[in-house]
């Protein structure tokens, strides 16, 4: 087992992992900016070391200053948690080179799935069911229309490189897919320096469902089952539930043998997600696959008391897991709490917290690195809390989470726990009747 491990990373997810390695016994160390001295993170780590300015360009995404910070400190693995470095194949084998080691996918592992056309190449090997479109990169506007004449309309144009719905077009009809297709790829090389792009067949009134998986470095995996992660704002989650309202025990099955199939099939080592599309009719399809832990882990781990951050550090260490699948016994929902104003078009709000209060009682999880002083810096993405409610059924866990809502208080900046509040009390959401299409018709009401 690890006698050390680097964070590298910041915020609620530092704190998480430094959390478990408390637990397990293991030492830590949390790297920082500038601009997060203050944070949470920084004062429960046994070690902390600055790695440079705010801009995460400078500091949290300086593979250098990183590893640097490692051997100076003696830490013999890094967790990267998610986002920043925690998919970069570069850092990975960095890592490698240095004998310490990362706790997450290796560098293949990383290339093969995060290239997203390359990964549904794979997808389809491995026979999980994918949707229909394009083999792979599309080399020119004309295999572009002929693409789209066999898959027939409406498609979808996705850049290969692509995340958080940069580089993504919808096209309904063949007269605006050279518009779609220019637009996409401009996009896609300013965001990613890749203008390579894929194309599939839209889904209409889709869902975006996720398996929770693992897999040891014995080729073996299990999955956790579902997460639906539909109710989306510009393809960004804003809240997340499991299990499912939309999904049947056969449903789950299905989804669950086809995630633990990919797994196996490349070998997967560490946590990750398999994500899903699913149809109106319940027909899924592969979408991408995440090498790395979620943001919206934590409801996994509470329908099947499972600590996740501790089954990574376990596989990261040679050690196997069971294969056993695991089922929801209860029900949990996560609301990510932004620093973000709902009532001007979610605005990012950084500023100071001039008074801070945490809703409890039985079901109710807080992760966060905030607290009363703590001032929110602009440089980073603005999810300051996440707000996790358990109950035995969806109706106690929805009533559970309006409670905590009410309870927490965060002034001195604008948050998005109004839009929580309200979302909790919106009919389709209550009847669990939502797409990823459900906040283009979400009226937010501003308080009188």
């Amino acid at each position: 087992m690890f006698k050390k491990i680097l964070i590298a990373n910041r915020g609620e997810i530092a704190l998480r992992v430094i959390r478990t390695c408390r637990e397990m016994g293991i030492k830590t160390v949390a790297v920082y900016s500038t601009a997060d001295q203050d944070s949470l993170h920084v004062r429960f780590a046994d070690e902390a070391v600055c790695i440079g300015p705010a801009p995460s360009s400078e500091s949290y995404l300086k593979m250098v200053n990183i590893i640097a910070a490692a051997e100076i400190t003696n830490a013999d693995a890094i967790h990267p948690g998610y986002g920043f470095l925690s998919e970069n194949a570069r850092f990975s084998k960095l890592c490698q080179d240095h004998d310490i080691k990362f706790i997450g996918a290796t560098p293949e592992m990383i290339n093969r799935m995060g290239d997203k056309a390359n990964a549904k190449s794979t997808m389809i090997a491995a026979g999980v069911p994918c949707v229909p479109g394009s083999e792979g990169v599309i080399e020119d506007f004309e295999t572009c229309e002929k693409v789209a004449l066999e898959t027939g309309y409406p498609v979808m144009l996705k850049a290969s490189a692509g995340g958080g719905g940069k580089g993504m077009r919808a096209v309904w009809k063949a007269e605006d897919l050279r518009d779609a297709w220019d637009s996409a790829r401009h996009e896609s090389k300013a965001a990613f320096g890749n203008d390579d792009m894929y194309m599939e067949k839209l889904i209409e009134e889709p869902r975006h469902i996720e398996i929770q998986i693992v897999g040891d470095a014995y080729g073996k995996a299990c999955h956790l089952s579902e997460r639906d992660c539909s109710v989306q704002r510009r393809h960004q989650k804003l809240t997340e539930e499991t299990p499912s309202p939309f999904m049947t025990d056969e449903l789950r099955e299905a989804m669950g043998n086809a995630a633990v199939a990919a797994a196996e099939y490349i070998k997967y080592e560490g946590a990750g997600t398999v994500e899903f599309l699913v149809d109106k009719h319940r027909n899924f399809y592969f979408m991408e696959m995440n090498t790395r832990i979620q943001v919206e882990h934590p409801i996994t781990e509470e329908v099947v008391d499972y600590d996740l951050i501790r089954e990574q550090i376990m596989v990261a260490a040679g050690i196997p897991i069971s294969g056993k699948n695991y089922f929801p016994k209860l029900h949990s929902i996560e609301c990510r709490i932004n620093a973000e104003d709902p009532f001007a078009g979610f605005r990012p709000a950084p500023g100071k917290i001039t008074s801070f209060h945490a809703p409890g009682g039985h079901g109710v999880r807080l992760d966060t690195h905030v607290y009363a002083g703590y001032t929110i810096p602009p440089n980073y993405d603005s999810m300051i809390a996440k707000l996790i409610c358990t109950a035995q059924t969806r109706e106690e866990a929805i009533n559970k989470m309006k409670r905590a809502l009410d309870e927490f208080i965060i002034e001195g900046i604008k948050t998005t726990i109004p839009f929580h509040r309200q979302l909790m009390d919106h009919p389709d959401y209550v009847a669990g009747n939502y797409t990823t299409k459900f906040m283009e018709d979400f009226v937010i009401e501003k308080p009188v």
